[in-house]
C-alpha cells in the first residue's frame, strides 16, 4: 500500500544520486547514519558482513524503526552543485595538465598549451554561469548575501556552501550539517586505557572539507572573530592542525545559523 519505501546508508557520496533519482520517482526515501546501523547490526547480534546481509539488515531497520523521510535539494540547489562540481573537475584538469608540461616533450607542447588556453576559458564561463545562476534566483541571492557578512568566506566558497546547505530544513540542526560534511569529532575508546584522539569521522563529502580548508584558515589567521577562536584553543593547549579543523566545523555552525535565521553575521556572539 501506498509508494514504496527505500532505505540507504550515508555512506561516502555515492547514495545522493539514487536518492535524489529515487525521490524524483514519487518514492519514500529514508537516509540513515552508518553509526546508526553499526548499532543495530549490533543489537542483533550479526557479526557476518556481506552486501545480502547488510541488505537486510537495513530493511529489517527501515520496517521497525519507520525513519523519517530524506528531502531532496531544490532543483535550483541541485543545479548550482553541478556547476560548482563541474569547476572543481575542470581545475583539477588545468592542474594535472600544466603539471604535464613542466615535463613535456616538444612533441605535445603545444597540444598541453591549447588544452590549458581551453580549460582557462571554460572556468571563466563556469564561474560567470554560477554567478549568473544565484543572481536570477531570488533565494539563493539572498542566502549568499548572508553567507558574505560571515568574515573569512569569499566568493568561491560561498557558492559551494549555498550548493550544500540553501536548504536548511534539510537538517534538523547544526549539528546534523557538520557530520554532513564528516567534520563531527569521532572518539574512541576501549577499556580503560586505550582512548585515541578525537578525529573527524571524515563521514561525508570530501569536497565540502576541501572547500572549508582555506577559508578556515584565512578565518583564524585574519579575522578578528577567527583570531580569538584560535588564541582560545592554543591557550587550551590544542595543535594548530586541530585548531583548523575545529575552525572549519565553527564556519558550518555559523553559515547555518546565520542560513536558518535569516539574519547576517553577528560579532558579537563570537567575542569579536
Amino acid at each position: 500500500a501506498g509508494n514504496p519505501r527505500v532505505c540507504m546508508e550515508a555512506t561516502g557520496t555515492y547514495w545522493e544520486g539514487v536518492a535524489e533519482y529515487l525521490a524524483g520517482l514519487g518514492m519514500v526515501v529514508s537516509v540513515i547514519n552508518p553509526a546508526q546501523m553499526k548499532a543495530f547490526g549490533a543489537s542483533r547480534m550479526v557479526r557476518t558482513k556481506t552486501d545480502k546481509v547488510d541488505a537486510q539488515l537495513i530493511a529489517d531497520f527501515a520496517h521497525e524503526r519507520q525513519p523519517q523521510p530524506w528531502t531532496a535539494p531544490s532543483p535550483a540547489a541541485q543545479a548550482l552543485r553541478a556547476l560548482v562540481l563541474r569547476l572543481e573537475a575542470v581545475q583539477a584538469m588545468r592542474l594535472q595538465e600544466t603539471n604535464r608540461l613542466d615535463v613535456a616533450r616538444e612533441a605535445v607542447r603545444q597540444g598541453i598549451e591549447d588544452h590549458i588556453a581551453w580549460l582557462d576559458k571554460e572556468i571563466k564561463e563556469l564561474i560567470r554561469a554560477i554567478k549568473r545562476h544565484i543572481d536570477d534566483d531570488p533565494d539563493l541571492r539572498d542566502k549568499r548575501e548572508l553567507l558574505d557578512s560571515i568574515p573569512g568566506l569569499g566568493e568561491r566558497t560561498i557558492p559551494v556552501l549555498l550548493s550544500y546547505y540553501a536548504d536548511t530544513e534539510r537538517f534538523d540542526n547544526a549539528k546534523q550539517a557538520v557530520a554532513f560534511a564528516g567534520l563531527d569529532p569521532r572518539q574512541h575508546e576501549s577499556g580503560s586505557s586505550v582512548r585515541g584522539k578525537p578525529r573527524m569521522s571524515k563521514i561525508g563529502h570530501s569536497f565540502l572539507r576541501k572547500a572549508l580548508y582555506m577559508p578556515a584558515m584565512v578565518t583564524v589567521y585574519r579575522t578578528p572573530w577567527g583570531q580569538r577562536f584560535g588564541q582560545r584553543l592554543s591557550a587550551a593547549g590544542k595543535a594548530p592542525k586541530l585548531i583548523i579543523g575545529a575552525m572549519m566545523r565553527k564556519l558550518v555552525h555559523v553559515a547555518f545559523g546565520v542560513l536558518r535565521s535569516g539574519k547576517i553575521f553577528d560579532p558579537t556572539l563570537h567575542n569579536a
